[in-house]
Protein backbone atom coordinates (compact mmCIF):
# COMPACT_ATOMS: atom_id res chain seq x y z
CA UNK A 1 0.00 0.00 0.00
CA UNK A 2 0.91 3.57 -0.28
CA UNK A 3 1.13 6.87 0.94
CA UNK A 4 -1.04 9.37 -1.10
CA UNK A 5 -1.20 13.25 -1.09
CA UNK A 6 -4.28 14.49 -2.40
CA UNK A 7 -4.39 18.55 -2.90
CA UNK A 8 -7.84 19.61 -2.60
CA UNK A 9 -8.63 16.79 -0.66
CA UNK A 10 -11.79 18.32 0.84
CA UNK A 11 -13.58 19.40 -2.63
CA UNK A 12 -16.28 17.12 -4.79
CA UNK A 13 -13.30 15.39 -6.36
CA UNK A 14 -10.55 15.13 -3.61
CA UNK A 15 -13.14 13.73 -1.62
CA UNK A 16 -14.06 11.00 -3.03
CA UNK A 17 -10.35 10.06 -3.85
CA UNK A 18 -9.95 10.24 -0.35
CA UNK A 19 -12.92 7.68 0.59
CA UNK A 20 -11.53 5.32 -2.31
CA UNK A 21 -8.19 4.93 -1.38
CA UNK A 22 -8.38 4.84 1.86
CA UNK A 23 -10.89 2.08 1.31
CA UNK A 24 -8.24 0.09 -0.29
CA UNK A 25 -5.70 0.60 2.44
CA UNK A 26 -3.46 3.32 1.63
CA UNK A 27 -2.27 6.16 3.61
CA UNK A 28 -4.14 9.31 2.99
CA UNK A 29 -2.68 13.39 3.41
CA UNK A 30 -4.46 15.90 2.14
CA UNK A 31 -3.59 19.05 1.73
CA UNK A 32 -6.69 21.94 1.50
CA UNK A 33 -6.74 25.59 2.90
CA UNK A 34 -11.20 25.15 2.54
CA UNK A 35 -11.65 27.92 0.18
CA UNK A 36 -14.01 25.95 -2.10
CA UNK A 37 -13.91 22.38 0.01
CA UNK A 38 -15.34 21.85 2.76
CA UNK A 39 -14.23 20.07 6.44
CA UNK A 40 -17.49 17.84 6.67
CA UNK A 41 -16.33 16.24 3.53
CA UNK A 42 -13.54 15.11 6.10
CA UNK A 43 -14.96 14.39 9.27
CA UNK A 44 -15.71 10.80 8.93
CA UNK A 45 -12.02 10.04 8.52
CA UNK A 46 -10.96 12.24 11.57
CA UNK A 47 -10.19 8.81 13.62
CA UNK A 48 -8.54 7.11 11.16
CA UNK A 49 -4.86 5.96 11.91
CA UNK A 50 -4.72 5.96 8.09
CA UNK A 51 -5.86 9.82 7.01
CA UNK A 52 -3.89 12.67 7.97
CA UNK A 53 -4.95 16.49 7.60
CA UNK A 54 -2.96 19.18 7.07
CA UNK A 55 -4.74 22.64 6.48
CA UNK A 56 -2.18 24.89 4.40
CA UNK A 57 -2.27 26.88 1.03
CA UNK A 58 -0.47 25.28 -2.19
CA UNK A 59 0.66 28.93 -2.38
CA UNK A 60 2.83 28.34 0.47
CA UNK A 61 5.89 26.58 -0.15
CA UNK A 62 6.69 25.83 3.25
CA UNK A 63 3.34 24.29 3.06
CA UNK A 64 3.65 21.77 0.22
CA UNK A 65 7.11 20.58 1.35
CA UNK A 66 5.32 19.71 4.68
CA UNK A 67 2.85 17.89 2.56
CA UNK A 68 4.94 15.67 0.69
CA UNK A 69 7.48 14.13 3.42
CA UNK A 70 7.04 10.52 2.41
CA UNK A 71 4.42 10.53 -0.17
CA UNK A 72 4.60 8.29 -2.85
CA UNK A 73 2.38 9.65 -5.05
CA UNK A 74 0.41 13.13 -5.50
CA UNK A 75 -2.91 13.55 -7.00
CA UNK A 76 -3.16 17.35 -7.34
CA UNK A 77 -6.88 17.99 -6.98
CA UNK A 78 -6.25 21.39 -5.58
CA UNK A 79 -7.27 24.77 -7.90
CA UNK A 80 -9.56 27.34 -8.38
CA UNK A 81 -12.33 26.08 -11.12
CA UNK A 82 -15.07 28.16 -12.84
CA UNK A 83 -14.48 29.99 -15.88
CA UNK A 84 -16.70 33.05 -14.68
CA UNK A 85 -14.95 33.06 -11.59
CA UNK A 86 -11.50 33.43 -13.20
CA UNK A 87 -12.86 36.29 -15.76
CA UNK A 88 -14.08 38.14 -12.80
CA UNK A 89 -10.47 37.75 -10.68
CA UNK A 90 -8.11 36.47 -13.52
CA UNK A 91 -4.91 37.26 -11.11
CA UNK A 92 -6.14 35.06 -7.72
CA UNK A 93 -6.54 31.98 -10.45
CA UNK A 94 -3.02 32.39 -11.53
CA UNK A 95 -1.74 32.62 -8.12
CA UNK A 96 -3.09 28.96 -7.37
CA UNK A 97 -3.66 27.53 -10.36
CA UNK A 98 -0.24 28.32 -11.74
CA UNK A 99 2.06 28.92 -8.95
CA UNK A 100 0.70 26.62 -6.66
CA UNK A 101 0.79 24.26 -9.25
CA UNK A 102 4.60 25.43 -9.24
CA UNK A 103 5.26 25.25 -5.83
CA UNK A 104 3.71 21.14 -5.94
CA UNK A 105 5.97 20.60 -8.50
CA UNK A 106 9.13 21.30 -7.18
CA UNK A 107 8.33 19.94 -3.87
CA UNK A 108 7.17 16.86 -5.02
CA UNK A 109 10.84 16.89 -7.27
CA UNK A 110 12.62 17.16 -3.97
CA UNK A 111 10.71 14.63 -2.12
CA UNK A 112 11.69 11.88 -4.35
CA UNK A 113 7.62 11.63 -5.23
CA UNK A 114 7.29 8.48 -7.48
CA UNK A 115 4.83 9.97 -9.60
CA UNK A 116 2.80 13.48 -9.71
CA UNK A 117 -0.82 12.76 -11.17
CA UNK A 118 -2.55 16.09 -11.70
CA UNK A 119 -6.46 17.87 -12.93
CA UNK A 120 -5.71 19.16 -16.04
CA UNK A 121 -9.01 20.47 -18.01
CA UNK A 122 -11.21 20.13 -21.00
CA UNK A 123 -11.22 23.99 -21.40
CA UNK A 124 -7.39 23.44 -22.59
CA UNK A 125 -9.28 22.74 -26.17
CA UNK A 126 -10.19 26.27 -26.33
CA UNK A 127 -11.59 27.29 -29.89
CA UNK A 128 -10.75 24.05 -31.08
CA UNK A 129 -13.89 23.36 -33.02
CA UNK A 130 -12.50 19.84 -33.79
CA UNK A 131 -15.05 16.87 -32.61
CA UNK A 132 -14.41 14.41 -30.74
CA UNK A 133 -11.53 16.03 -28.77
CA UNK A 134 -8.26 14.59 -29.43
CA UNK A 135 -5.41 15.15 -26.47
CA UNK A 136 -2.99 16.53 -29.55
CA UNK A 137 -5.25 18.42 -31.05
CA UNK A 138 -6.09 21.86 -29.01
CA UNK A 139 -6.87 25.75 -29.99
CA UNK A 140 -5.83 29.02 -28.29
CA UNK A 141 -7.87 29.26 -24.68
CA UNK A 142 -10.76 30.95 -23.85
CA UNK A 143 -10.63 32.35 -20.31
CA UNK A 144 -8.32 32.90 -17.85
CA UNK A 145 -8.63 29.55 -16.20
CA UNK A 146 -7.78 27.69 -19.22
CA UNK A 147 -4.55 29.31 -19.45
CA UNK A 148 -4.32 28.58 -16.36
CA UNK A 149 -4.77 24.86 -16.98
CA UNK A 150 -2.92 24.88 -19.93
CA UNK A 151 0.67 25.92 -18.20
CA UNK A 152 0.21 23.11 -16.07
CA UNK A 153 0.04 20.98 -18.72
CA UNK A 154 3.62 22.40 -19.83
CA UNK A 155 5.13 23.20 -16.57
CA UNK A 156 4.17 19.28 -16.06
CA UNK A 157 5.99 18.14 -19.20
CA UNK A 158 8.92 20.32 -18.42
CA UNK A 159 9.43 18.30 -15.28
CA UNK A 160 8.90 15.20 -16.57
CA UNK A 161 11.91 15.92 -19.23
CA UNK A 162 14.13 18.15 -17.35
CA UNK A 163 14.02 16.58 -13.58
CA UNK A 164 12.36 13.06 -14.73
CA UNK A 165 9.89 13.58 -12.58
CA UNK A 166 6.69 11.37 -13.80
CA UNK A 167 3.93 13.27 -14.76
CA UNK A 168 0.25 12.34 -15.82
CA UNK A 169 -2.32 15.18 -16.43
CA UNK A 170 -5.94 14.18 -16.47
CA UNK A 171 -8.32 16.50 -18.64
CA UNK A 172 -11.80 16.19 -16.63
CA UNK A 173 -14.64 17.04 -18.84
CA UNK A 174 -17.80 18.09 -16.94
CA UNK A 175 -17.16 16.11 -13.85
CA UNK A 176 -20.07 15.36 -11.47
CA UNK A 177 -21.83 13.17 -8.72
CA UNK A 178 -21.91 12.72 -4.93
CA UNK A 179 -20.32 15.35 -2.66
CA UNK A 180 -20.46 18.12 -5.44
CA UNK A 181 -21.40 21.49 -3.72
CA UNK A 182 -24.70 22.97 -4.84
CA UNK A 183 -24.10 25.98 -3.06
CA UNK A 184 -22.05 29.47 -4.16
CA UNK A 185 -21.80 31.48 -6.41
CA UNK A 186 -19.86 29.54 -9.13
CA UNK A 187 -21.77 25.75 -8.29
CA UNK A 188 -21.55 23.77 -10.84
CA UNK A 189 -24.82 23.18 -13.26
CA UNK A 190 -26.05 19.49 -12.38
CA UNK A 191 -25.96 20.14 -8.31
CA UNK A 192 -27.34 24.08 -9.06
CA UNK A 193 -29.84 22.33 -11.40
CA UNK A 194 -30.82 19.57 -8.86
CA UNK A 195 -31.33 22.38 -5.80
CA UNK A 196 -33.21 24.72 -7.71
CA UNK A 197 -36.02 21.84 -8.81
CA UNK A 198 -36.08 20.48 -5.47
CA UNK A 199 -36.93 23.95 -4.17
CA UNK A 200 -39.49 24.21 -6.99
CA UNK A 201 -37.54 27.29 -8.98
CA UNK A 202 -36.38 27.55 -12.56
CA UNK A 203 -33.15 26.78 -13.13
CA UNK A 204 -31.67 29.04 -15.81
CA UNK A 205 -30.08 27.62 -18.79
CA UNK A 206 -27.39 30.04 -20.74
CA UNK A 207 -28.73 30.17 -23.90
CA UNK A 208 -30.57 28.00 -25.86
CA UNK A 209 -29.62 24.79 -23.97
CA UNK A 210 -28.64 22.97 -27.51
CA UNK A 211 -24.82 23.22 -26.19
CA UNK A 212 -23.40 20.26 -25.60
CA UNK A 213 -21.23 18.53 -22.69
CA UNK A 214 -19.53 14.91 -22.28
CA UNK A 215 -20.83 14.88 -18.36
CA UNK A 216 -18.50 12.71 -16.51
CA UNK A 217 -19.20 10.53 -13.24
CA UNK A 218 -17.15 10.76 -10.00
CA UNK A 219 -16.14 7.16 -10.22
CA UNK A 220 -14.99 7.51 -13.99
CA UNK A 221 -12.57 9.83 -12.29
CA UNK A 222 -11.72 7.83 -10.03
CA UNK A 223 -10.78 4.77 -12.21
CA UNK A 224 -9.22 7.15 -14.40
CA UNK A 225 -6.62 8.61 -11.20
CA UNK A 226 -6.07 5.16 -10.10
CA UNK A 227 -5.15 3.74 -13.35
CA UNK A 228 -2.48 6.41 -13.92
CA UNK A 229 -1.62 6.13 -10.40
CA UNK A 230 -0.88 2.54 -11.20
CA UNK A 231 0.13 1.53 -14.37
CA UNK A 232 3.68 0.37 -14.84
CA UNK A 233 3.36 0.96 -18.55
CA UNK A 234 5.99 3.20 -19.44
CA UNK A 235 4.64 4.30 -22.52
CA UNK A 236 1.62 5.49 -20.48
CA UNK A 237 3.08 8.11 -18.38
CA UNK A 238 4.62 12.18 -19.00
CA UNK A 239 1.33 12.69 -21.00
CA UNK A 240 -2.39 13.98 -20.90
CA UNK A 241 -5.74 12.26 -21.01
CA UNK A 242 -9.02 12.65 -21.42
CA UNK A 243 -10.79 12.07 -18.88
CA UNK A 244 -14.72 11.60 -19.78
CA UNK A 245 -17.21 9.21 -21.21
CA UNK A 246 -17.12 9.52 -24.79
CA UNK A 247 -20.82 11.02 -25.32
CA UNK A 248 -22.33 14.35 -25.10
CA UNK A 249 -25.65 15.85 -23.75
CA UNK A 250 -27.46 19.36 -24.48
CA UNK A 251 -28.11 20.93 -21.80
CA UNK A 252 -31.91 20.72 -22.43
CA UNK A 253 -31.48 16.48 -22.41
CA UNK A 254 -29.65 17.25 -19.19
CA UNK A 255 -32.68 18.94 -17.62
CA UNK A 256 -35.35 16.48 -18.85
CA UNK A 257 -33.41 13.29 -17.22
CA UNK A 258 -32.88 15.38 -13.92
CA UNK A 259 -36.70 15.88 -13.78
CA UNK A 260 -37.42 12.32 -14.96
CA UNK A 261 -35.33 11.36 -11.86
CA UNK A 262 -36.35 13.78 -9.30
CA UNK A 263 -40.17 13.26 -10.18
CA UNK A 264 -39.90 9.88 -8.66
CA UNK A 265 -39.37 11.62 -5.42
CA UNK A 266 -41.51 14.69 -6.16
CA UNK A 267 -44.36 14.62 -8.23
CA UNK A 268 -44.62 18.46 -8.31
CA UNK A 269 -41.44 19.25 -9.99
CA UNK A 270 -42.45 18.10 -12.93
CA UNK A 271 -44.32 21.31 -13.05
CA UNK A 272 -41.20 23.68 -13.06
CA UNK A 273 -40.78 25.48 -15.89
CA UNK A 274 -37.12 25.95 -17.49
CA UNK A 275 -35.79 29.97 -17.82
CA UNK A 276 -33.58 30.31 -20.62
CA UNK A 277 -31.05 33.16 -20.11
CA UNK A 278 -27.66 34.43 -22.45
CA UNK A 279 -25.02 32.57 -23.42
CA UNK A 280 -22.21 32.73 -20.99
CA UNK A 281 -19.04 34.14 -22.24
CA UNK A 282 -16.30 32.19 -22.20
CA UNK A 283 -18.24 29.07 -23.31
CA UNK A 284 -17.59 26.73 -25.66
CA UNK A 285 -20.65 25.77 -28.06
CA UNK A 286 -19.63 21.48 -27.78
CA UNK A 287 -17.48 19.44 -25.56
CA UNK A 288 -17.11 15.48 -26.86
CA UNK A 289 -13.82 13.66 -25.58
CA UNK A 290 -11.84 11.18 -27.49
CA UNK A 291 -10.85 8.19 -24.90
CA UNK A 292 -9.71 5.80 -26.95
CA UNK A 293 -5.87 7.26 -25.76
CA UNK A 294 -7.21 5.99 -22.16
CA UNK A 295 -8.51 2.83 -23.63
CA UNK A 296 -5.35 2.17 -25.19
CA UNK A 297 -2.51 3.38 -22.74
CA UNK A 298 -4.14 2.67 -19.30
CA UNK A 299 -7.35 -0.09 -19.86
CA UNK A 300 -9.75 2.63 -19.12
CA UNK A 301 -13.29 2.24 -19.76
CA UNK A 302 -15.88 4.20 -17.73
CA UNK A 303 -19.09 2.43 -15.63
CA UNK A 304 -21.59 5.01 -15.81
CA UNK A 305 -22.53 6.91 -18.83
CA UNK A 306 -24.48 9.85 -18.24
CA UNK A 307 -28.65 8.79 -16.87
CA UNK A 308 -26.79 6.14 -14.79
CA UNK A 309 -24.32 9.03 -13.17
CA UNK A 310 -27.26 11.14 -12.92
CA UNK A 311 -29.37 8.84 -11.53
CA UNK A 312 -27.33 8.27 -8.47
CA UNK A 313 -26.41 11.98 -8.20
CA UNK A 314 -29.97 12.60 -7.46
CA UNK A 315 -30.47 10.06 -5.26
CA UNK A 316 -27.41 11.36 -3.01
CA UNK A 317 -28.68 15.19 -3.30
CA UNK A 318 -32.14 14.06 -2.21
CA UNK A 319 -31.07 11.84 0.73
CA UNK A 320 -28.05 14.59 1.48
CA UNK A 321 -29.76 18.08 1.10
CA UNK A 322 -33.63 17.18 1.96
Amino acid sequence: MSKILITGGAGFIGSNLVEHFLGKGNQVVVLDNFSTGHLYNLTQYSNNPYFTLIEGDIRNVADCQKAVEGVDYVLHQAALGSVPRSIKDPQTSNEVNVTGFLNMLVAARDAGVKRFIYAASSSTYGDSENLPKVEDVIGKPLSPYAITKYVNELYADIFSKTYGLETVGLRYFNVFGRRQDPNGAYAAVIPLFVKKFMNHESPVINGTGDYSRDFTYIDNVIQMNERAMTTDNQDAINTVYNTAVGDRTTLNQLVGYLKEFLVEYDAEIANVEIIHGPNRQGDIPHSLASIEKARQLLGYEPTHVIRDGLKESVKWYWDNLK
